[in-house]
């Protein structure tokens, strides 16, 4: 239990999507207008962080890597499927994406127009896909390590789009010299703050 909290704690603080990897920068950058949007943006990217890492690290450890299909029998024990996992981990991503879009926009319309092309685009959020390739880095011993780390991950993702979201909202009533309004203070507070997140690196679990 305590390694778990340990995966939660690190992959929102230390091991950050945004300001320590810098993935999931296109929609962070782009969805980021307005609180408000970018909650719900980054809500519905934990929940398919959630549902698809879980899922692909069953995958990877039962089906895709060398010997993990040894359950079937001795004829099995020395396949090796691990050239497929680019393509399965994109499937389930894009399979559980076009899930989460249909509910949204069933139950939030309001919200899936704002959020607008970005929404089918957490499919090829590089950030969802990163945590997959991560979790096969990382060789967790179990799922709860793996559910512990998508969920971190993704709170950690949604903490970096609602704060500067937040921000950016202020900066309009702020003088902000002309050649550095939209994008260019966007980028200079995302690098603070990427340092500012490097402080939790003296943390240790």
């Amino acid at each position: 239990m305590e390694n778990i909290l340990n995966i939660f704690i690190k992959s929102i603080f230390i091991d950050n999507m945004v300001f320590a990897y810098f993935l999931g920068m296109c929609s962070y950058l782009a969805v980021s207008k307005n609180v408000k949007t970018a909650g719900g943006l980054g809500i519905a990217v934990v929940f398919v962080l959630v549902v698809t890492l879980p899922v692909n690290y069953l995958l990877e450890t039962y089906v895709l890597k060398a010997g993990a299909l040894a359950w079937l029998g001795k004829s099995f024990a020395d396949l090796d499927l691990s050239f497929l996992s680019f393509i399965i981990f994109i499937a389930v991503i894009a399979s559980i994406v076009q899930l989460v879009e249909m509910v949204i926009e069933k139950f939030s319309p309001a919200l899936y127009q704002s959020l607008g092309i970005f929404l089918p685009l957490i499919a090829v959020n590089c950030a969802i896909l990163g945590g997959s390739l991560f979790m096969q880095e990382k060789n967790f011993a179990g799922i709860g390590e793996a559910v512990s780390y998508s969920l971190g991950s993704g709170i950690g993702w949604l903490l970096a789009i609602v704060a500067i979201a937040a921000i950016r909202e202020k900066l309009q009533y702020s003088d902000v010299p002309k050649p550095l309004r939209g994008l260019g203070i966007t980028f200079i507070i995302t690098g603070l703050m990427g340092i500012a997140f490097m402080s939790f690196l003296g943390i240790k679990l």
